[in-house]
This record gives structure tokens, sequence and C-alpha cells, in this order.
């Protein structure tokens, strides 16, 4: 299974360009989609998902020309946009028989079993008779997913699903988007380095409507090694550290200072210390390298 995107524009009437000649080619596995709020991600998710279209490009998934024949996507999509809206006053195991019976399964046995199954593998079989519109934020996203399964999706499709979500919460979303993600496509979205660090096999950065950069996330941290260094600094020494060298974040220590990571291929200064490179470092130089264009 393979998606290709070639050459996908988009331009909103306010000038915006959402896409900027986007090219990406993701397979099998769990694909992570990391950017900035406003960096064009749900545009191209949207367009991936045929809800919208671009000025320009292609998409394919496996042999279906997605932007010419839209059916046979929705056929095998699984989609679950950033804000999903539910049916009041209906159980998850009432809402989720009815959209079965609107996804074909006439089989009254057969559909039973199938909600059961769906139930059982987003955890929600002991609130199976709760109210969804009840339901906490969490809960509902693990709703979302379970009935995007319904007709056994070859891509699926979710956009910032953990955000606004509590640990616990996303902690038990990311267990279940790991259960469903091993034998399909799936494209995640999200702001959160986390997010892509304990789940995606391959990732890309995406900011103004570009993709920044197309790599796994193993090979990313390797490509910076002995590239990271961090340093104690007093808070009034911030603002002049920031200037004198490429400073990717910092946070503060128990002792009131701030601890400072910066990006240099060699040892920046008298008191840095070498340490192990993360993900959030890639996504930061990545960020910092764009706008010095």
């Amino acid at each position: 299974m393979e998606l290709l995107i070639k050459n996908l524009t988009k331009t909103y009437s306010n000038k915006v360009k959402a896409l900027d000649d986007v090219s990406l080619k993701i397979g099998v596995g769990m694909f992570g989609l990391l950017g900035p709020n406003g960096a064009g991600k749900s545009t191209l998710m949207r367009t991936i998902a045929t809800i919208q279209s671009p000025d320009s490009g292609e998409i394919h998934f496996n042999d279906i020309d997605i932007l010419g024949d839209q059916l046979s996507l929705r056929k095998v999509l699984g989609y679950l946009p950033q804000s999903f809206g539910v049916y009041p006053k209906m159980s998850a195991e009432q809402l989720l028989n009815y959209f079965a019976v609107l996804k074909g399964v006439s089989n009254k046995a057969e559909r039973k079993k199938l909600v059961n199954e769906l139930l059982e593998i987003t955890n929600l079989l002991d609130v199976k008779k709760k109210n969804v519109d009840g339901y906490s934020g969490g809960m509902k996203q693990r709703f979302g997913i379970a009935q995007l399964l319904l007709n056994d999706p070859k891509i699926i499709i979710v956009d910032e699903p953990t955000a606004g979500l509590d640990p616990a919460e996303r902690q038990r979303f990311l267990n279940v988007i790991r259960e469903v993600g091993t034998n399909c496509t799936v494209i995640f979205s999200t702001h959160i380095v986390e997010d892509v660090k304990e789940l995606c096999n391959d990732m890309a950065i995406m900011n103004g409507g570009k993709i920044l950069k197309h790599i796994k996330p193993v090979k990313a941290t390797k490509e910076i090694l002995g590239k990271i260094w961090t340093k104690a600094v007093k808070r009034d020494d911030l603002e002049k550290a920031e200037q004198k060298h490429n400073v990717l974040s910092s946070n503060y220590n128990v002792d009131n200072t701030i601890n400072i990571r910066v990006y240099n291929e060699k040892k920046p200064g008298i008191g840095f210390k070498k340490t192990e490179p993360q993900l959030d470092d890639v996504y930061f130089i990545a960020l910092k390298e764009d706008q010095k264009k």
C-alpha cells in the first residue's frame, strides 16, 4: 500500500498559500505529519480525504486516482477530523449499530459482533450503554476511531487527535491508534512532537504549506548526534545567549537557572555539555532554518 502525493498546491481567497508544491510518499504504518498550528496540515488532511480540492497536483492511493475517483477512495478511507460531531441522547452501541447499517452491514448478528469488537478495541465496552454526548474528550476520540473502523479502512487520517486531552486520555488514545495502525496506512497530523515520537515509523515536518523535512524519526535524531549542547544560564543571561548561540529550546531548573539546548557542529563555548539529541531538536532546527529563508 502506498499513498503518493505530487505537487499539491492550494491558495485560499485571502491569498494564504496553504499548500505549496507538496510532494510525499507514504507507506504502511504510522506516518506523523508534524507542524505548528497554521502549517497547512489540516488542509492537506482534508484534501487527501476528498473534503476539499487542491488548485493543482495529484494524489494516488494504490491504483486509485483520488482527485479523479473520490468515491473509490472513500470506500477504503477512515477519517477523524479535528472536531468530531456526534448525535446526543444515543449510546455508543446504538450509534455504532446505526453507522454500521449506513455502511452496508445488513446482517444483525454480524453487525452486533462487529460493534462489540470495535468497542473492545477502543476500550469502550464498559461504557457502551452510556450516551456518547456525555463522554469525555478522550472517550469521544476513541469512539471516533471505532466508527471509522466500521468499513475496515486501508487508509486512516486523524487530524490533531490528542489536542486538549489530559495525559491519561492521550495515552489511552495513542494505545488504540497504535493497535489499529499496524496493517494499513495511518496519517497522524499533530503539533505535539511527543505523539510522533511515541507512535510513528515515518514522519514529515510541515510549515507555511511546505514539507520542510521527510525522514524516519530514528534517522532524524542520528543526523544531529554530537551537535546538541546544553548549559545552565542565569535568567538575566538568556537573551544574550539567544543572540550568541543557535538556541533551540530552554527550560527552568529548580535553582531558577535556565537550561538551554543549542545546535552547533562544535562545542559552542565554555560550560557547554554534549547531550543526546531528541526529536524536539530536529523539529526546532527545521522550523528555525525555514524562518531564515
